[in-house]
Order: structure tokens, then sequence, then C-alpha cells
């Protein structure tokens, strides 16, 4: 970096200010603890470092540092537990909100948190972000296009499609045991959208 011009320099260092804080709690959200946030958000900005006088002449700079971004939370979760899946998203804020309230059924509560966990972490990758983005970090689409790297439009489209598959996977999730309906069939459905 110290050969740099100053330009470049102050780009980088503005590029890693303005992301840092998104990359973190997105981080945080797929690894689940600060450590681990913190060491993959590192070795994203690492690698981004090595390659910014590259990524200066790129059209879709962000979106180049997202996939790196997400290339260092692949690996940390591989390095921590090569035998395990990895984990989910697990910013239950408003949910633990919603426990709160005196006339929920927490266990009716609770169950639905799992089933739509469950359902999160089935999406495409790019729907996952965007939702985990709008709703768990509570990015506007604006700025999680930015963070991804793509337009607000594309964002726009991602969750459409991911609010659709919810309510399907949602939807079949639901359907009591003995009913003509199953799940094979939204699965299926599913798929031929993705």
């Amino acid at each position: 970096m110290s050969q740099w011009d100053p330009t470049a320099r102050l780009s980088y260092w503005a590029f890693h200010a303005n992301r840092r804080p998104a990359y973190m709690r997105f981080a945080y959200l797929q690894l689940g603890s600060d450590g681990a946030a913190e060491e993959a958000v590192d070795a994203a900005f690492d690698s981004i470092m090595g390659e910014w006088l590259r990524m200066l002449h790129m059209d879709r700079l962000d979106a180049y540092a997202w996939t790196v971004l997400k290339h260092c939370l692949v690996e940390r979760q591989r390095r921590s537990d090569p035998w395990q899946p990895p984990p989910e998203p697990m910013d239950i804020s408003a949910f633990e909100a919603a426990l709160k309230e005196a006339h929920a059924d927490r266990y009716e509560v609770l169950t639905d948190t799992i089933r739509f966990y469950s359902a999160v972490s089935r999406l495409a990758e790019r729907q996952r972000d965007a939702v985990l983005l709008r709703y768990g970090l509570q990015c506007t689409p604006g700025e999680a296009a930015a963070v991804m790297g793509v337009d607000e439009a594309t964002v726009r489209s991602y969750l459409g499609q991911a609010h659709r598959r919810l309510a399907r996977m949602l939807d079949a999730s639901a359907v009591p045991p003995g009913s003509t309906a199953s799940p094979e069939s939204a699965e299926s459905a599913e798929s031929a959208e993705s």
C-alpha cells in the first residue's frame, strides 16, 4: 500500500470505513460470534487490499468485494468445523419481541421462528443475502444494493422472489398431516422458481 498513489489509498480507506460496519453485522449473522465475524471480515479486507488497484478499474467493484466477503465467510465456517453444516442466521430480535407479547402463545411463536429460519436457509444465496440485509440488518433496499454491489431494482427483485418462495414454503410446512397438499409438490414448485 505504501507504493500506492494518495488517491488509491484514500479510496481504499473510504471503502473500508463505509463497508466494514455492514460486513461485520452480516458476518455476525452468518457466524454467530464477534471473533469469528471479525476474523472473516479482516480476511476479506486483506484480500480486497491486495486486489484494490485492479478493482478500481472494475465496473462492479462492490459486487466483487461482496463475493470476496462471502468466500471468506465460507472459509471461516469450514475452518471452525469442517464436518458441521454452516450455522443458520441468528438475528431473532423481532421474534424475541413477539414472545414478550402477553397474548402470544410462546410455543407457537417458537415453532414459527424455527419454520421461518429453516425456510430462509433454503432460499437461493442471493435471495437469502437480500433478506438478511433487508430484514435481519434493517438495511433499506438501496443500502442492501450498495453492499451487495447490485442495482436497487435487483435487490427488490430478489426480495420479491424470496417473499413468494417463503410464502410457499411456510404454507407447505403448515399443512396438517393427512391433507391433500404434499411437501414434495411445494419443493418442486420452489425448484422451478430458482
